[in-house]
């Protein structure tokens, strides 16, 4: 760890340099530290295999931090950030080397001098969902399930259009995988995605995302597809409402029709009533009955309402205090404790997040 921050403050202290003379360099960076209490108590300190953002029991802790260059002339573009945290050791560890601790690299070249067409390649930031890892820019201090269970990064290469009037995008997508840098899971195929972002107004996004792959190895891949919907709504200046709708399917066995369903609806309201203090409450449900991405191994499989309050305190712009409360009720028991299983898990979390 000591390893990973030098270097990043060594490549943070070169960038700035750098950027003092070209002035087309951005630099950025962000901080979360957090401490998370799960009344479940895991033995290990481990939150719930499913729990990749603030996942560590009982610890102040780093969640994610990172330092971040961008570069834009209006034709070339390019972004490159360096992390560390508990999220980057959860989310990440099936990558090797020093590739789990890139947030960000990725490169992209204006195609039309007339209209407002990309196309990009490299590591960028997954484009299924409205929460991300940067938890400030998310209306819950916490991730949603199947937030947790899709991919937060991607790797691959995009191709951008944009209208001029900044209403609609749509993006097409050519991937490595289901949120993979490397391919080492003895599976070569690619895979692929589009997104439709729609903002008819300054208050209102509409967003359809899609991904389709293999899944497996390449002797037994099955195919995934998977569905994304979200509407957010700033009802007020100071109410406003997203509502996200996931569905997927994929098949149980190559070249047979039977297939798996996952459902995930979610529901969240947020209430600005002081200039520095907002609340948050969401409600969630999840259905992975086959285990496709969270396996239990119970009859029902994993079958579970969520249900989050959330107080922020935003002293500053770039800085927000936080602290959530959540509840996961599930069909059957899922969850350890005491060396057992229950039907119930619930904790406590707090956070510090700084943006500059």
């Amino acid at each position: 760890m000591k390893r990973i921050l030098f270097s990043a403050m060594a490549l943070a202290t070169s960038i700035y340099s750098y950027a003092q003379e070209i002035p087309k360099i951005k630099v950025t960076g962000y901080l979360e530290t957090y401490y998370g209490y799960d009344f479940n108590e895991p033995v290990n300190n481990n939150r719930p295999g499913f729990v990749y953002s603030h996942n560590r029991h009982n610890e102040v802790n780093l969640n994610l931090g990172f330092i971040k260059a961008a570069y834009d002339s209006g034709k070339i573009r390019a972004n490159v950030a360096l992390m560390a945290g508990t999220y980057t050791n959860a989310n990440l560890a099936a990558e090797p080397g020093v590739l789990k601790n890139i947030f960000e690299a990725n490169a992209g070249i204006k195609l039309s001098e007339t209209q407002n067409i990309w196309v990009d390649a490299g590591i960028f930031s997954s484009h299924i969902g409205f929460e991300s890892a940067i938890s400030k820019d998310c209306w819950v201090l916490t991730r949603n399930i199947s937030s947790e269970n899709t991919p937060y990064y991607e790797s691959g290469a995009k191709v951008t259009y944009g209208s001029p009037e900044g209403q609609f995008t749509a993006a097409l997508f050519y991937l490595n995988g289901w949120q993979r840098i490397n391919r080492v899971d003895g599976n070569s195929k690619p895979a692929g995605g589009v997104q439709l972002t729609y903002k008819p107004t300054g208050k209102l996004t509409l967003n359809y995302s899609n991904y389709l792959g293999k899944e497996g190895i390449n002797a037994v891949a099955v195919t995934r597809l998977y569905h994304n919907f979200y509407a957010i709504a700033q009802v007020t200046d100071e109410f406003g409402i997203t509502a996200g709708f996931d569905y997927a399917t994929q098949q149980k066995v190559k070249g047979q029709s039977a297939k798996s369903e996952i459902i995930s609806p979610v529901l969240i309201a947020q209430y600005k009533f002081d200039p520095k203090f907002t609340v948050a409450a969401r409600a969630e449900y999840y259905k992975d009955k086959d285990g496709v991405f969270i396996a239990t191994g119970t009859p029902n499989g994993f079958k579970t309402m969520g249900y989050s309050m959330n107080l922020d305190y935003a002293p500053i712009s770039n800085a927000v205090v936080r602290l959530e409360g959540k509840v996961y009720d599930s069909k059957d028991k899922v969850f350890t404790r005491d060396l057992g299983l229950v039907n119930h898990n619930a904790t406590i979390t707090a956070s510090i997040a700084v943006s500059f």
